[in-house]
This record gives structure tokens, C-alpha cells and sequence, in this order.
């Protein structure tokens, strides 16, 4: 496990730091919204459901909505002047009896390990709740927020459980269930007591499985075995919209040009290899004609000194 927040438990003038770590963990079955072609994901865009288009992050602010439908934007400026609080401290406010915490209340719950130097007015906080049958009702800030939670002890380990605000819990409106003709007859209610009786017995976890889970481990098992998979393919480059866009410039240029009567080079490889012919091969040649005749001279100036060597020779005879 990765600790998740770090801080300091403190009741009178006894201050424990501790780290803390998620208690639970979701095992519900995740299902992938995927093409049934090919298996590839199923990608979500930000639309705007006014005028359609695609949001950009940098253009997305919160909105509060009311209960009449209104939006309320909420600017960083807005945000910034609320209040929020940073303390790294799990400030015990009281302990109550365990039987005035209503289990609806109970949200989420996560382990609190004591640092090394601080295990023994940990194991003194666990043993004082575990004597008096008594949870420690604190305040916390999460994620910049101030909320209640309770400490209680749970295999020699302290537990923290946030708490759900009273005005989180909805109330049962139900009609009916406290009218005389639905009070139980003394016959059913012993018939029905003889019911619990019969089920009665002790927890055991073990007794209970996730048949749901285990079914979808045993399908998805059986088709990987049988050959049963689709490899998804990544996720294609943006870079070939880049292409068709520098390709819609180039038709948008050449198509100016066109009505301006200029010239207009060819770009698609058909019109490439069409031009070709066009252009005359010994055309090429020319600049060899040339060499050449830069060439003739040279050898006019090398008989010239040969010329001259002969006179030198009959001199010197």
C-alpha cells in the first residue's frame, strides 16, 4: 500500500504522526466500451451542448448549477476566496459511545500507521478507545475540505472513517408502514420470530463469494485459451490530418495560380509522372558540346608548343 496522506493525530497535548492509507478497494467488474469490429476504445470528446463544438480544456470553468436549472460560472478568482485549509492534524474533538454513531454515517474508511517514533502514544490511543468502547469523533482536511470523521479500532489497528454530513442523509418517505393494518398479529410475529431463530448463526465472510466475479474470470479465461481476442491497434498519428491539411494548401495555391494564369507546378504523383515525357532528353547534351569545345583549344595549344620545340631543336644542331 501507498500512503496517501501524512499527519499527526492529536488528543489533549499528545501529538501521534501517521500516515494514511486506503482501507478498501473496489473489485466491482469493469467493462471497456469498445468497437465490436476491431475492439478498439470508444473515445469521448468534450462537446459543447449549445453551439456543438469541441471544448478545449483551457476554456472549461465550473459551474454550479441551481435547483432550477441555472448555471452559475465560478471563476480561479471565485475559487481561490473560499475557504479551504491545508492542516495535517486529526484533531480529536470527543469520544462518544460507539452506539450514538449511526453506520449510515459512516463513508470511507482508511488505516492509520504510527511513524516509528510514535508507536508507543499510538498503542496508547488504540488501548484507551478499545477500554472504553468509545470512538474518537475528529475533524480532518482532505483534499483542502474540512470534514468529520470517527477513530475506532480494528484488529490492534486504528481506523479513521469519514463521515457523512446529517444533511447527506435522505430521509424515508415512505406512507403506510406505521398504520394499524400493518401491526403485526402476535401468531405472526411468533411465527416470524421462530424464522430468525432458525437462520440464526455467526458471521463468516468465507461463507459468501462473488459468483458474478468469478463467472467473468472463467468466461474471459475461456476465450483467451480459445483464441478469442482482438488485438487493438494504437491509436492512429494525428500527423496524417497535418498531411491532408498541407495537402488542401497546396491544391489551394496551385488553384490561385491557375486563375492568375501563372504556371503551376504539379503535385499529385500522376501529373508528376505525365511531365515527364514532356522534357526532351538531348537537351541534356548541350553542356557535353561545350566541354568539348573548350577542350579542342587545349590540344591546338599543345601542337603550338610542339611547333615551337622543333625550331629550338635545329638551333641547338
Amino acid at each position: 500500500m501507498r500512503a496517501i496522506w501524512k499527519g499527526a493525530v492529536s488528543f489533549g497535548l499528545v501529538n501521534v504522526p501517521v500516515r494514511l492509507y486506503s482501507a478498501t478497494e473496489n473489485h466491482d467488474v469493469q467493462f471497456r466500451q469498445v468497437h465490436r469490429e476491431d475492439g478498439g476504445r470508444i473515445k469521448y470528446q468534450r462537446i459543447c451542448s449549445l453551439d456543438g463544438e469541441q471544448v478545449s480544456y483551457d476554456d472549461i470553468a465550473k459551474g454550479y448549477e441551481t435547483e432550477d436549472g441555472q448555471i452559475v460560472v465560478l471563476t480561479d478568482e471565485d475559487m481561490a476566496d473560499l475557504p479551504t485549509r491545508s492542516s495535517k492534524e486529526i484533531a480529536v474533538e470527543k469520544f462518544v459511545p460507539v452506539e450514538q454513531i449511526d453506520p449510515m454515517l459512516l463513508d470511507r474508511s482508511y488505516y492509520l500507521e504510527p511513524d516509528k517514533t510514535a508507536t508507543k502514544p499510538y498503542a496508547l490511543l488504540r488501548d484507551a478507545l478499545k477500554a472504553s468502547d468509545r470512538m474518537a469523533v475528529v475533524t480532518v482536511s482532505i483534499r483542502t475540505r474540512m470534514t468529520i470523521a470517527v477513530l475506532r479500532v480494528r484488529d490492534d489497528v486504528i481506523v479513521m472513517q469519514t463521515m457523512l454530513w446529517p444533511d447527506e442523509v435522505r430521509s424515508p418517505e415512505f406512507v403506510g408502514l406505521g398504520d394499524a393494518e400493518t401491526e403485526a398479529k402476535p401468531a405472526e410475529l411468533a411465527m416470524a420470530n421462530m424464522l430468525v431463530e432458525s437462520l440464526a448463526g455467526d458471521y463468516d465472510p468465507d461463507d459468501y463469494e462473488d459468483d458474478y466475479q468469478q463467472a467473468v474470470d472463467a468466461l474471459v479465461k475461456a476465450k483467451l485459451e480459445g483464441g478469442e481476442v482482438q488485438e487493438a491497434p494504437a491509436a492512429k498519428d494525428t500527423s496524417g490530418e497535418v498531411v491532408d491539411l498541407l495537402a488542401a494548401l497546396q491544391r489551394s495555391v496551385e488553384r490561385a495560380k491557375a486563375s492568375r494564369g501563372e504556371p503551376v507546378e504539379a503535385s499529385e504523383p500522376e501529373e508528376k509522372a505525365a511531365s515527364k515525357p514532356a522534357k526532351k532528353a538531348p537537351a541534356r547534351k548541350a553542356p557535353a558540346a561545350k566541354t568539348a569545345a573548350k577542350r579542342a583549344p587545349a590540344k591546338k595549344t599543345a601542337a603550338r608548343k610542339g611547333a615551337e620545340e622543333k625550331p629550338r631543336k635545329k638551333a641547338a644542331s
